[in-house]
């Protein structure tokens, strides 16, 4: 008869057991082995659910670079809308335990895209999604961030308009704060995390009570003017508001270049009333650096400023290029070299109609940060460099 202790010392040598009269000692077969293979104890215990990335209608290209970045496929999801204009969305697979990610750009019809990312959260949510990040690379209504906004109506009397000019604080109390609102909404939907890029006031990120990672386009920025401008270490960096000084101090600090700043006042939203630029611009190329453009009023009247001023060249260099109204006629007619967007929203129709646009794309920013959430690992590495 073969010995006992021989037979024993087989079975537990056995790697992967097919049949077994107790499945339970089967499957811890299995187990040991596995853990041996790996070498610690650790490696299942801290596995993360696989990752599942969607897309809404807002930004497709965006999404299938960062899939293809990332070497998955793009998750299957069908969105559409019923004959009263109701958004409906099906997701198209199982994400039941799954580490789910949605990009979703605050562009185009954003109302629609808004409501459509919210519902998209929601279905992965209730269909038991691990966790379910929203990948926001412009976000919407950021820049109703404070109570700033005065009354529309002039006044007539001249001692109503000196009161109104010495309480102006009073006058600031009816206008919303739909930022804050967004950011409710979608942590009600059932969002666990956010990522984005260039928030125009970073204390959006306060408006959450879940995490909120806000990447940075200055890196994909100073590689493209180290990159495109040849002269660059004669060129001056400069902020188109009093808002933007922070960002073009770290960006001139990099460069190891001068900067400077124009003060606007406004009248009223999206017309700008008089510039003051603070700086030496003469005989330098200047680059203009802002989070955001919309019907270009601001950049165009920098620029021509700056022109005045003295300044070679004009550059203008924007994280997200909205271009709505008459932008694009207005940077024809402008006197820049190149207006450079990154891809947070769609360009290529912007493209197409402008040949001063250029875009960098920050896909691989967005597909770094997807990776290591998923992996758990900081995302601190891209807010001063670009990954390749």
């Amino acid at each position: 008869m073969p010995d006992t202790k021989s037979l024993k010392s087989e079975q537990n040598d056995c790697v992967m057991p097919v049949r077994s009269a107790n499945p339970i000692r089967a499957r811890s077969l299995i187990r040991d082995n596995l853990e041996k293979q790996a070498g610690c104890l650790n490696l299942i215990h801290s596995r993360m659910p696989n990752i599942k990335v969607f897309s809404g209608t807002s930004h497709p290209d965006l999404a299938q670079r960062i899939v293809d970045r990332l070497g998955i496929d793009l998750g299957k999801v069908v969105t559409k809308k019923f004959s009263n204009l109701e958004t409906c969305v099906e997701i198209g697979e199982s994400v039941r335990g799954e580490d789910v990610y949605i990009v979703q750009s605050g562009s185009g019809e954003i109302n629609d895209n808004l409501m459509e990312l919210l519902i998209m959260i929601n279905a992965c949510k209730i269909a038991s999604a691990s966790r379910v990040t929203a990948v926001i690379p412009c976000f919407p209504y950021a820049r109703q961030d404070k109570k700033d906004k005065l009354p529309g109506g002039e006044e007539k009397d001249e001692k109503a308009k000196l009161a109104k000019k010495n309480y102006d604080w009073k006058f600031r109390s009816r206008a919303p704060i739909s930022a804050k609102l967004v950011a409710n909404m979608l942590s009600v939907a059932g969002a666990d995390h956010i990522i984005t890029m260039d928030l125009h006031a970073s204390q959006i990120q306060g408006f959450f009570d879940i995490p909120v990672d806000n990447l940075y386009a200055e890196p994909a920025v100073l590689k493209w003017i180290k990159e495109n401008i040849p002269e660059w270490k004669n060129s001056i960096i400069v902020s188109p508001d009093a808002g933007g000084a922070k960002r073009v101090t770290s960006i001139a600090d990099r460069l190891n270049v001068e900067f400077a700043l124009i003060h606007k006042e406004r009248k009223k939203a999206n017309e700008v009333a008089s510039m003051v630029l603070v700086g030496d611009v003469k005989d330098k190329i200047a680059i203009l650096v802002d989070d955001m453009a919309d019907t270009c009023g601001t950049i165009v009247h920098a620029a021509d400023r700056l022109v005045e001023a003295g300044a070679t060249k004009v550059y203008a260099i924007l994280t997200h290029g909205i271009f709505s109204g008459p932008a694009i006629s207005r940077i024809n007619n402008a006197c820049f070299e190149a207006v450079v967007v990154t891809n947070t929203i769609p360009q290529d129709g912007h493209m197409r109609d402008c040949p001063k646009i250029q875009c960098i794309d920050v896909s691989m920013m967005f597909a770094e940060a997807v990776r290591r959430t998923h992996n758990g690992e900081s995302v601190s590495y891209l807010f001063s460099n670009v990954p390749y």
